[in-house]
């Protein structure tokens, strides 16, 4: 007689996205009231050019915050592991922290995610699922290829080519190219072409141009 396996631990099928911790859904709360707040409201931010935006992890540069962001981000990339991914080409790896374009791509991604969860409708999260994740997923992909599929590389793959794009040759190369870009606009006449004369048909009579 075959033994009955024990049923599962009951788990929920589905994950809800994580919610920033309390310093990040500030930055949130107070660049809603610089898009849609009173004047007096956003007299009070002071200056709302320099609110910190956490798709933009730079811009948030006080540690508390910073620390916040990170956790959040941390979750997020987990919570997509989890919920979307199912071929493992499409996992984001773990070591996302020590590449700056996966940073910034999971910070937009992640407020995106969040925006699209606060709509009243389906359609931002329809374009989410459609639009945003597989471009990243795609942009990833290409982007890491195969250098981070087991461990990270002790060697950032583009470390050569980043380091002749700091050399003084190709430093002289780029800022002699800036250097005639920036004459030519004070001085048009060097920009100027020379152009062939072009024969026309004048009435003697009225002075008009008939060609």
């Amino acid at each position: 007689m075959t033994q009955r396996q024990p049923d599962p631990e009951p788990r929920p099928l589905v994950r809800a996205f994580p919610r920033p911790r309390q310093l990040v859904a500030l930055a949130y709360r107070e660049l809603d009231v610089a898009a849609t707040g009173t004047d007096g409201q956003r007299k009070e931010l002071g200056d709302i050019g320099t609110l910190p935006r956490p798709w933009d992890p730079a811009s948030c540069d006080t540690p508390q915050l910073r620390a916040e962001l990170w956790t959040w981000l941390d979750a997020v990339v987990i919570w997509i592991n989890h919920e979307y991914v199912f071929d493992p080409v499409d996992t984001i790896p773990p070591c996302w922290p020590q590449h700056p374009h996966l940073i910034n791509e999971i910070a937009v991604l992640a407020d995106q995610r969040r925006r699209a969860g606060y709509a009243y409708t389906s359609d931002a999260l329809e374009e989410w699922h459609r639009y945003n994740l597989p471009a990243f997923l795609e942009r990833m992909r290409r982007r890491v290829a195969d250098h981070c599929q087991d461990t990270h590389p002790p060697t950032w793959p583009a470390a050569g080519r980043f380091a002749r794009h700091l050399s003084d040759a190709a430093a002289q190369t780029r800022w002699t190219a800036f250097h005639h870009d920036i004459t030519a606009l004070r001085d048009p006449d060097t920009n100027s072409v020379q152009q062939s004369p072009r024969l026309t048909v004048v009435d003697t009579e009225t002075r008009e141009i008939l060609d």
